[in-house]
């Protein structure tokens, strides 16, 4: 079996578990809840195990299934929702903390036959694929939390080509295709992609959905990550050689389908105080929870994103974006998106609960566009208004290429994804 990998989940399941009776891991199909979940627990509980009985006992007795040593995983929970709330009374009944790990993506739980919400008894943990330090193909030289505190100096060694960008972000963050070499780790994400087309979005609420209508939103939603594209447009694409009508309803309800499989995670726009009366635009902005999903709904490889710059641009914002929001997690912020009516725009901005935050703009590479992503971020600081909330504590330039991660003169970091941890 090959060496686990530590997640950064891991320690925010730690820390959830000393606070809580029950804790949820949440996140795409294979990603790594379940074995992240059995590293914390003593007992397991696999429900979707056909040579158990799990579904029959819990229509006879739910709290059967509870009986071992804590913390107690319930995999694949969501098979027997009334679990749920069987879980709320030992939780409160046992007056004790860390006593149950859920995990589930696949189909989510059918909310009728929960009767509590788990407020005050469960805390949630979102899990994504890996980071680029968690598959240890990131030095991790440079640290986010560390520039919150704005090092004079900082020093990382970029080992990662534009090739091995691209084979990675073709790859994706799977645990599974980690390990896996060439073809073989690239199949993975095509093998992801077609399980959500044939089966998963279709068993999200029994719906079933017309497997092309789903390639052909796939395809625009890869075309359109890191945008604003109204849902009228990606309407357009979805109904191009459709014999029957299709409407802004419809669509909706098939994105709401993968988000509610974890396979697309949008962005919330950024509103801070600025000086001057600036439109902000508040449409979230929509990605794919890994780059490997738009590049499997493309078609697409490694040469091909060499060969077209542009598209890498995009797919590589996107890894970025997944790993930001891992490390964001670990550092309890969020990730958010900033545009103006003026069309200005900030990639990405890391939020902290205490009012902190970077402003970060994503790059290939190259001295003309950090130069363009510099001058971004500079424009962007200029407009807030530091009367009525902090300066941002750093501005970045987060690249694929290059051989170091240094501070500019300006104090503008320009890292490398390559030499980047939480």
């Amino acid at each position: 079996m090959d060496k686990y990998k530590v997640r950064i989940a891991d320690e925010i399941l730690k820390k959830k578990l000393l606070g809580k009776g029950a804790v949820l891991i949440e996140g795409p199909k294979w990603c790594g809840k379940t074995t992240t979940a059995e590293k914390h627990s003593k007992s397991v509980v696999y429900v979707d195990n056909p040579d158990k009985q799990y579904l029959s006992m819990a229509d006879i007795s739910p709290r059967r299934i509870l009986d071992g040593d804590n913390p107690r995983l319930i995999d694949e929970w969501q098979l027997i929702p009334k679990i749920w709330d069987a879980i709320r009374y030992e939780v409160d009944h046992r007056d004790d903390m860390g006593q149950f790990i859920l995990t589930g993506s696949a189909v989510p739980a059918s909310y009728e036959e929960i009767n509590h919400t788990g407020t005050g008894r469960f805390a949630w943990v979102m899990m994504r694929p890996m980071s680029l330090y968690e598959s240890e193909e990131s030095t991790g030289e440079v640290s986010i939390k560390e520039l919150f505190t704005q090092p004079e100096e900082i020093y990382g060694k970029n080992k990662l080509t534009l090739d091995d960008i691209a084979f990675i972000a073709c790859r994706g963050g799977w645990p599974r295709a980690i390990d896996l070499d060439g073809d073989i780790a690239l199949e993975q994400a095509y093998d992801y992609y077609d399980a959500v087309v044939r089966s998963d979005i279709s068993r999200v609420d029994g719906i079933k959905r017309d497997s092309e209508r789903v390639k052909r939103l796939m395809r625009s939603l890869a075309r359109n990550q890191g945008t604003q594209a109204p849902l009228e447009i990606l309407c357009k694409d979805v109904a191009v050689n459709d014999s029957s009508t299709i409407n802004v309803d419809t669509v909706y309800s098939y994105i709401n389908a993968l988000k509610k499989i974890f396979v697309v995670e949008d962005m919330a726009a950024w509103n801070p105080n600025l000086r001057s009366k600036t439109a902000i635009r508040t449409s979230d902005t929509r990605f794919f929870v890994d780059p490997s999903i738009a590049v499997a709904a493309l078609g697409l490889g490694p040469n091909d994103l060499i060969n077209d710059l542009n598209t890498f641009g995009f797919i590589f914002e996107t890894m970025c974006v997944r790993d930001l929001r891992v490390f964001a997690d670990a550092l309890n912020g969020k990730v958010y998106h900033y545009r103006d009516k003026t069309n200005l725009e900030c990639d990405a901005v890391l939020h902290l609960r205490d009012g902190k935050y970077g402003l970060i703009e994503i790059k290939l590479g190259g001295e003309k566009l950090i130069e363009d992503g510099a001058r971004n971020l500079n424009k962007l600081a200029d407009k807030i208004d530091t009367n009525k909330m902090k300066e941002p504590s750093f501005k970045m330039v987060l690249t694929a290429t290059g051989d170091f991660a240094y501070r500019r003169k300006d104090g503008i970091y320009v890292v490398p994804l390559g030499c980047l941890k939480a």
